[in-house]
């Protein structure tokens, strides 16, 4: 898609941005809520900034936040569409962070389910993603594939702007914190831990930090 972006008038304005605007724009759906928490906060939800914040050590302020940004990658025309994408710099650093909402939703099928006979291209990709996040080839398939391409897209876009950081954050709208076990299990796989409200850097990743984490966001979005 060409690099042109218009500035949002409000949260239905991420509607039409969606892969599936029917079917995924509804009340109590991840869309939707983190729509209406990121345009109602004042710089970023504090959720969001707080848990930054607390692992980095400055407040970041918020540059470009780009809803339903796509990033590109190797074996196939399918790219991997973040529901959030955010520039920030960080005190005296910059940040990218991929943002990948949730309510009830699961991170897509496990790697064992995806790669289930696999073409050319599908053993492309994995083996990119996985040199990407400094894993081995092939990784344990019960990890959900989702989770390595949100990651994976946080690191690509890091090294294309330049910044010091890559972060991954799910925001998710579960007050009980539903699929965070499948979260918690890829966290381990990359030498991160996995506590609600914190990052975690990882110690596979090569090349510059990068940090994952859950937050929770608040309830009342999932009524909006």
């Amino acid at each position: 898609m060409p690099p042109i972006y218009r500035r949002s008038s409000g949260p239905e304005d991420w509607k039409q941005f969606l892969a599936a605007p029917d079917r995924h724009w509804k009340t109590g759906h991840s869309a939707k809520s983190m729509a209406y928490s990121w345009e109602e906060a004042d710089g970023l939800p504090l959720e969001v900034s707080a848990t930054i914040t607390d692992a980095i050590g400055d407040i970041p302020e918020p540059l470009i936040i780009i809803p339903e940004y796509k990033v590109a990658l190797p074996g196939g025309i399918t790219d991997s569409q973040n529901d959030a994408f955010l520039l920030c710099r960080i005190g005296s650093q910059t940040a990218v962070v991929m943002i990948e909402g949730k309510v009830d939703e699961p991170f897509g099928p496990s790697v064992g389910e995806w790669f289930r006979n696999a073409s050319p291209g599908k053993v492309q990709r994995l083996q990119h993603l996985c040199a990407i996040l400094g894993l081995s080839y092939p990784p344990s398939p019960q990890l959900r594939y989702q989770l390595f391409h949100r990651c994976a897209s946080a690191i690509i876009e890091a090294e294309r702007f330049k910044t010091d950081l890559a972060l991954m954050i799910v925001h998710s709208f579960s007050q009980e914190r539903v699929w965070h076990d499948d979260f918690s299990e890829f966290a381990t796989e990359i030498g991160a831990r996995s506590t609600p409200g914190e990052l975690s850097r990882s110690n596979t990743v090569p090349g510059r930090p990068f940090y994952l984490g859950w937050v929770t966001g608040e309830a009342q979005y999932l009524t909006r």
